[in-house]
Parts: structure tokens; C-alpha cells; sequence
């Protein structure tokens, strides 16, 4: 079946709505749910039970790097500073250097293994070097394994984080395989311009779009969501327009964003996490749709060997040598080279090397898929039994809650207090929204001129407003006292 303008909606909203259900019940058998979504994606290819023939990687490469902007979007709105700053430098290691030592090992080992060339050989190490964030992010998120302390955030950082570096490398090596004549050294200055641009340009949008979501005045609620949509990628398209990494420009811009005040910060938190798992479920439908199964049969032998070596050799090696410098338990250490799931990033670079012709395009790109789904079979399937098996895992109910569940849910609050504004209080005249509020307390009322008001974001304090105030203990209460005080 060939999908056309007609059947495409039909086709799509069938394919998700088996996705949704067969996830519904995935965890119920220890199988991840990106896993099913790649099979059924497979069994609705070419040949599989479908028929629908899909054969076109600039369309999958341009899903897959939509879908990656809400993904680590939304990864990076999720993620909390006061849980990153502690393993900051951890996580940093890991994405980079880490994973610098991860496509150079997996390199020389294909090198060894295959008839490719030194180049081909470290392209197809660069494309599988980082950890995928969208598997990360489900397993960990949809299993909610409890971890013990900077465990989990380092692995999350880390995956969030490292697919710039992959996304250089990937470009460098790709290059380097079509003209062979240039020097390993001319990586360089195109990975310090690619950082340097992307770090600096994540850091200015995600300012830049915290002063417009907060100033400007949209009638409608569900407009802000749409918002942050246009300026994630307007964040992403101009630094990749300037020369700079756009995927780490737009991770770094959601962080700040994520631990900023933000005018319906729950309402768009909350639109993010639906859209990041539609996308998650398009961008493995896609791959799986991509792939002939019977293209990958000739490579499961040797696929099945990088795969090992990978997992067990490549990423532990790296892990260990980026983390010499830090002080961290054997287990731990074992547990992070463990959780290196390679899932639909690897796959969608793989798409660069077709889409430059390459000799060896389609079968890195099988491999790769190959290598993809085993990772996310073996590992994906044991994250807990390993974590328990080296002892860090935390029992069921010393679960801890992430920030983000945390603001969005309506807990009760156990303590209240009435505040008057007086005329000289520094609140007077601004927004709640820039009250810097601690995250567990919020305004209720506003009593005004003998009348209650329910406010929102965007409500001004106003002089001889009396402020009732919610929160969940007494010391609460007194931070919203001094951040009153203090705004």
C-alpha cells in the first residue's frame, strides 16, 4: 500500500491509536513501549502484514529531527537545576567525552571487524556513540524507578544532553568519509564553533523567550503551549542557521525555561509531556515504516557482534575512564555504563549517510537499526533487575517525586495565611508570576475592595490587597513572606 494524501490521516491515526493500546500493556510483560512502537511501525512496512511501502529517509530524517525538538524540549523543561547542579560536571563528562570515547572505541573495533575504512568504521561509531533521550526518558519516567540519590538525574542529564556531541561527530566523520583527504584534526574547530554557538544561542533564547511568554498578553490559555512551540523552534532553527548546535540550544534553553516562573507554567508542561510522547510513538512508527527486515538479515551476525562489544566493552570503557575524576561507587558506575540505550537517535543519523550517498549507506543503516533494537531489548528490559541485582535501587515507597510531577499536581495544602499589601511593599504593582514564589506554596484569593478574586499568572498585587496564601508547612509560609519582601 502506498501511503497518498488521502490515506495518510487514516493510516497514521490507526497506527497510533495500536500504539497506544499495545503500550497500554507493555509494562505488564517488561517490554518497552518505543520497542513496540518500532515493531508495529515494521509490521506495517513493506513487508510486513501492511504492505504500506515507505522508502524515503529525507521525510524520516525531517520527522526525526521534529520529533527530537519536542523530545529533548520536553526533557529539558522537566528537568529540575536543584537536582542537576550536584551532578553537573558528572553529567558533562559523560556527554562528551564520554561519548567521544564511545564512537572512537566502537570505531576501531569495526575497523577490526568489518572491510570498512578507518573513517566509515569511527562514522558508524560516532552515529550509536550518545545515549538516546527518548528511551531514557520513557523507561526511566514510565517504569518510575526509584533510584538512589543523583543517580537518576545524571543518567537523564546525560541523555538529554550528549546527542550534540554524537550529532557533531556524525557530521565530522560523514565528511571525512566523502573527502578523505582532510585531517582529523579539522574536527575541531568545527566542534568548539558547534558547542560554543549552541551553548551560548540556548542560553539567549531561553531568556529571550521567558521575557515574551511572560509580557505578552494572550486572550487564550491554550495559545501558550502554542508559544513556546514557535520559539523552541525558532531556538532551533536559527542556531543551526549561524552555524551553531541546535539541539543543544534548544535542550539548554528548555532548562532555563523549566526552573523559571512562567505565566501557565502547568498548562504548558503538561501540553509538552503529551506532545513529547505523540512524538516519541511518530518518530518509531517512521523507523519502523523505514526499515525492510529483510535488509537487516544479512547484518545480524555482525550487528549482533558491535552490538556486544558496544554494551559491554565500548560504553563501560568510557564510562569508567570519563568518571576518574569524580568520586562515585563501583555500582553506580556499572549501573550508568549499563543504562546506555541507543533507540531512534541512532537510527535518524543513520538517515545522513544515505542522504549523501555514501558506499556503505545502507548497510551502516541496517546495523545501526539492528544495534538499536537490541540495546532497547537487552537493556531497556533489565534496567530494574539490574539496578536492584548492584544495590541501586530504592524500595517502593522511598520513591521520590520529580519536581515536575510535583508542580503539577493539586496536593492539599496544609498550612494558610492571610497577607495584607501594604503601600510600601516591593510586590506592589507586579506580576505573581515574578513573585519568585517557592514552588509548593500559591496565592488563592485576592481580597479587593471588599470583593474576592481568583487570580492567575498574570494578576498585578496591588496596594491594601489582602493575599491568601497556601502552602505546605509553616516554613512555606515564610519563604512566600521574605520572596514578597524581597520582589
Amino acid at each position: 500500500m502506498n501511503i497518498t494524501i488521502e490515506n495518510i490521516v487514516l493510516i497514521g491515526s490507526l497506527l497510533l491509536l495500536i500504539s497506544i493500546l499495545v503500550g497500554k500493556t507493555s509494562f505488564k510483560f517488561g517490554i518497552p513501549t518505543l520497542l513496540l512502537f518500532l515493531t508495529i511501525g515494521m509490521l506495517a512496512g513493506s513487508e510486513g502484514l501492511g504492505g504500506i511501502y515507505f522508502d524515503n529517509p529525507q521525510i524520516a530524517q525531517f520527522i526525526g529531527i521534529v520529533s527530537l525538538n519536542f523530545i529533548l524540549f520536553s526533557g529539558g523543561l522537566d528537568t529540575s537545576w536543584s537536582t542537576v547542579k550536584p551532578v553537573l560536571r558528572v553529567g558533562l563528562a559523560l556527554s562528551t567525552f564520554g561519548v567521544l570515547l564511545t564512537a572512537l572505541g566502537l570505531g576501531y573495533f569495526v575497523f577490526l571487524v568489518t572491510d570498512f575504512t578507518i573513517y566509515e568504521s569511527l562514522l558508524l561509531g560516532a552515529i550509536v556513540s550518545s545515549t538516546d533521550a527518548a528511551a531514557v526518558f520513557s523507561i526511566l519516567r514510565g517504569k518510575n524507578l526509584a533510584l538512589k540519590k543523583n543517580l537518576r538525574p545524571t543518567l537523564e542529564l546525560e541523555s538529554g544532553s550528549n546527542d550534540p556531541m554524537a550529532y557533531v561527530l556524525t557530521i565530522a566523520f560523514l565528511g571525512m568519509v566523502v573527502e578523505p583527504e582532510k585531517s582529523l584534526w579539522s574536527l575541531l574547530p568545527l566542534f568548539f564553533m558547534q558547542m560554543a554557538i549552541g551553548a551560548g544561542a540556548g542560553f539567549l533564547f531561553g531568556k529571550i523567550s521567558k521575557w515574551v511568554i511572560n509580557n505578552i498578553r494572550l486572550d487564550f490559555e491554550g495559545l501558550y503551549p502554542v508559544l513556546v512551540i514557535a520559539l523552541m523552534f525558532i531556538t532551533y532553527s536559527t542556531t543551526d542557521a549561524i552555524g551553531g548546535n541546535g539541539f543543544l540550544a534548544i535542550y539548554l534553553c528548555s532548562v532555563y525555561l523549566g526552573n523559571q516562573n512562567l505565566i501557565h507554567k502547568k498548562t504548558i508542561l503538561g501540553m509538552f509531556d503529551g506532545l513529547a510522547w505523540l512524538m516519541q510513538i511518530v518518530l518509531f512508527l517512521t523507523l519502523g515504516l523505514l526499515v525492510f527486515p529483510s535488509q537487516i538479515i544479512p547484518y545480524i551476525g555482525i550487528g549482533l557482534l558491535i552490538s556486544i562489544f558496544l554494551i559491554f566493552v565500548a560504553r563501560p570503557l568510557a564510562v569508567f575512564v570519563s568518571l576518574l575524576p569524580f568520586k562515585m561507587k563501583l555500582q553506580r558506575r556499572f549501573y550508568i555504563s549499563w543504562v546506555g540505550l541507543r533507540g531512534a537517535v541512532p537510527i535518524v543519523f543513520a538517515t545522513y549517510p544515505l542522504l549523501a550517498g555514501i558506499d556503505k549507506a545502507n548497510i551502516i543503516f541496517n546495523i545501526v537499526f539492528f544495534i538499536s533494537v537490541s540495546s532497547v531489548l537487552l537493556q531497556g528490559t533489565t534496567l530494574g533487575k539490574v539496578a536492584s541485582w548492584l544495590g541501586v535501587g530504592l524500595p517502593e515507597e522511598k520513591k521520590l517525586s520529580h519536581p515536575t510531577d510535583v508542580l503539577k499536581a493539586n496536593h492539599p495544602k496544609a498550612a494558610m495565611k492571610e497577607m495584607l499589601i501594604s503601600e510600601a511593599c516591593p510586590s506592589v504593582g507586579k506580576k505573581i508570576v515574578d513573585l519568585k514564589f517557592p514552588k509548593n506554596s500559591i496565592i488563592a484569593l485576592i481580597e479587593r475592595d471588599g470583593k474576592y478574586i481568583m487570580p492567575n499568572d498574570t494578576s498585578v498585587i496591588h496596594a491594601d490587597d489582602k493575599l491568601v496564601i497556601l502552602a505546605d508547612s509553616g516554613e512555606n509560609l515564610e519563604e512566600v513572606s521574605m520572596a514578597l519582601q524581597k520582589s
